[in-house]
């Protein structure tokens, strides 16, 4: 993967630092490459047959150019000045030259022997400088050489690949000490074997072609230094962190506590298997048919496969072992895969076991398809073409507008404000984000939707439960109670219009402790309030729907039989009409947006207009309302883990790029790497579901004792995290 430098990321990186380019024309066009990703208004207009400066004084930079378009005695001389003089070394030295040797000299055997007797007695002084600068030998591009001028028809690939050669021997031979090892920049000799032919005069490459080397070359030095997350190459992996190897002290027991009490239970399980009676022939029935299943060996399964399953986590997105690869859009990548999952989705098509609105098959389906849909949008890098990313917005509102509904129906049916279900809850869905912040060394907020859904569900109970409190039971005593209830949502939407458009008051809340730890990405909570601000009115709009809809149904309002339209054939028939309209209105709108800033400033208050008219579509004719995608829905029962896994096992670099199991063969990288991802996705799901009803028992005394348990890991976490932040400083 490379990482595109900014102007200000490269001076910061260059800061106070001495840039050297030695060699001919081609040189030269890399050096006004390079300086144009520190300055961009840079002109060539320089010498073309002479030394060209360039300085930056506001981060001390400065760059030169050297003009040596052979390696003969005066390249050396000046190499050696550096080496063994008391001149001040540069930083980086970047050379190469070879095919102005081959023109003057036509071409000849001599020249080139010549050549590797130079570059002999040049390379132990760049080994040298190698010791304390970084030093890049490049190699020669390829020509296009039908488009050669006369007086370079010498120049012949043939020619360049013996150059190439020479000199990569002998810089790899002279090389002792692998730490001064001269690196041999040899990806502009592939870059120009695509590009050459769009030469203008078959030696020089086009601009966009040597702008890729320059951004290359920066990549090399610089990534080590600015550690940008989306650039895989020339990085040291980072180092454990406390925490990380507490955790992996914990895994490797869970792991061998599991073997040692699974071959236990194995052996008393023998033991008490039936035998044969050798003198009757007769079968004697064991005192225990089955093996015993303790709770600590559940749990310590549990531990296990999630143990190994973190290791590949961790081998995919932080160990130097698998390439990464960066995202490129096109139309194609994104619709071609849209269209399949479709075609799957309508294949596997069941009758439903009930036909209420939203029921449990449906919305399944619905979050399994908005997944698929979300899953390609990243790792196709659809988020460049703004429809598509405004498309997608509204998928991640419907998601905050099915916690909503379905948290509000929850407590409004159950009437159940009890520390279980808010226990459960909280469980499931912070579970695996917070192993992958130890795991993975990243803030709780970088898994931005899990904070989102957990805050909200927070509101959503806060809101129902405190005093008084009013459910269904309870409102169908009076009406007086429905407007109680209403006057909750409307105090909710008030302070959520509040926080929405007073940014100092919302990061004052979420900046003290112990929520500024939770809440902060990059020493601040800004980023969480662009998150949440969003998509602010979606959840309350879910709690309103599912409010509306209930009062409808209790009042039989509705018809939800089997076949049957929800209102009569004329409403039904209008409805769905204003619904279809409304639904491609918005795609007109989203796809005629200026830009992002315009398109999120309007989201939070028109999303809600595409997801109804969708609910409406859905679920108005009774033979749609009756059927659902069992594939679809398969994938909406993990939908939370296919979201949080896809960070670090699908895509790559923290869903900057994408992860390469099988290098050379996209199609089947992506084949193998999506089977293992859904396969992890499936397995964290089932272990979740094992581990909740472990960690969080029905039984309120011992519930608060587990409770007092997690507050103890959290607080030994805490004062891990603060050992660790103070040890980096």
């Amino acid at each position: 993967m490379m990482h595109k430098y900014k102007n200000s990321e490269a001076k910061n990186c260059l800061i106070d630092k001495h840039v050297v380019f030695i060699g001919d024309s081609r040189i030269r066009q890399l050096f006004y490459s390079f300086i144009k990703l520190i300055n961009p208004q840079v002109k060539e207009e320089g010498i073309k047959h002479g030394n060209i400066p360039f300085e930056d004084k506001s981060a001390s930079i400065k760059v030169d150019f050297l003009w040596y378009p052979e390696v003969n005695g005066s390249m050396r001389q000046r190499i050696k000045s550096w080496a063994e003089g008391s001149v001040a070394k540069p930083h980086i030295i970047v050379v190469g030259a070879a095919t102005w040797s081959i023109k003057i000299h036509n071409g000849s055997n001599e020249a080139l022997a010549q050549y590797k007797i130079n570059i002999t007695s040049i390379a132990p002084l760049l080994e040298k400088l190698a010791i304390s600068s970084d030093v890049y030998w490049v190699l020669q591009d390829p020509v296009y050489e039908d488009m050669l001028s006369e007086s370079r028809k010498m120049i012949t690939n043939e020619k360049i690949d013996a150059y190439n050669e020479a000199a990569v021997r002998i810089l790899n031979s002279s090389s002792r000490n692998s730490k001064a090892k001269v690196k041999v920049f040899s990806v502009s000799k592939l870059i120009a074997q695509e590009t050459i032919m769009k030469s203008a005069d078959g030696l020089h490459l086009p601009e966009s072609s040597r702008d890729t080397n320059a951004m290359i070359l920066m990549n090399v030095y610089c990534n080590k230094i600015m550690k940008p997350i989306d650039g895989s190459c020339c990085q040291p992996q980072p180092p454990l962190t406390l925490i990380q190897k507490i955790a992996f002290c914990f895994f490797t027991l869970s792991i061998f506590g599991y073997l040692i009490i699974s071959l236990i239970h194995r052996n008393n399980y023998r033991k008490n298997k039936s035998c044969t009676d050798l003198e009757s022939g007769e079968e004697k029935k064991p005192a225990i048919s089955t093996p015993n299943v303790s709770t600590l060996e559940m749990l310590l399964h549990c531990f296990c496969k999630l143990g190994l399953i973190m290791t590949y986590f961790y081998l995919c997105d932080r160990a130097n072992l698998f390439m990464k690869e960066n995202k490129f859009y096109t139309h194609s990548s994104f619709f071609i895969p849209i269209v399949y999952i479709l075609v799957l989705g309508v294949f596997y098509t069941e009758n439903t076991k009930e036909t209420k609105v939203l029921n449990r098959e449906q919305t399944d389906e619905w979050k399994g398809w908005m997944q698929l849909v979300i899953l390609i949008y990243h790792i196709s890098g659809a988020s460049t073409f703004l429809p598509v990313y405004m498309h997608i917005r509204v998928l991640v509102a419907a998601y905050l507008f099915q916690t909503g509904y379905g948290h509000f129906s929850y407590f409004w049916i159950k009437g159940d404000f009890g520390v279980y279900r808010v226990c459960q809850v909280l469980f499931r869905l912070n579970f695996l984000v917070v192993v992958l912040c130890i795991v993975m060394d990243r803030p709780y907020q970088f898994y931005y939707f899990v904070p989102l859904v957990t805050v909200w569900f927070m509101i959503i109970y806060a809101t129902l439960a405190v005093w008084p409190q009013i459910v269904q039971k309870k409102a169908n005593g009076s009406c007086m109670w429905h407007f109680g209830l209403l006057l909750k949502l409307i105090c909710l939407l008030t302070c959520i219009y509040f926080l929405s458009y007073s940014q100092g008051a919302f990061e004052k809340i979420f900046s003290f402790w112990p929520l500024s730890k939770c809440f902060e990405l990059n020493g601040n909570v800004y980023e969480w309030w662009f998150r949440w601000k969003l998509d602010r009115y979606v959840v309350f709009h879910g709690m309103l729907f599912a409010f509306i809809y209930l009062a409808l149904q209790k009042h039989q309002m509705i018809s939800e039989g089997k076949g049957d339209p929800l209102f009569s054939n004329r409403v039904s028939n209008v409805l769905l009409f204003i619904s279809i309209v409304s639904f491609f209105t918005y795609s007109i709108w989203a796809s005629s947006c200026k830009n992002k800033t315009e398109c999120n400033e309007l989201h939070p208050s028109v999303s809600v207009v595409q997801i109804l008219a969708f609910i409406l579509i859905r679920n108005i004719p009774g033979y749609v309302r009756s059927v659902y995608s069992s594939f679809f829905a398969w994938f909406g029962k993990i939908s939370l883990e296919l979201f949080i896994c896809q960070y670090h096992i699908w895509l790559a670099a923290d869903t900057k790029g994408i992860l390469v199991l099988i290098p050379g063969y996209p199609m089947f990288n992506v084949l193998v790497s999506t089977f293992i991802f859904v396969c992890v996705a499936h397995e964290i799901s089932q272990i979740t579901n094992d581990l909740a009803q472990i960690v969080v028992p029905k039984d309120n005394s011992t519930l608060l004792k587990r409770l007092l348990c997690i507050a103890g890991f959290f607080s030994g976490l805490h004062f891990f995290s603060a050992m660790q932040d103070q040890s980096r400083h």
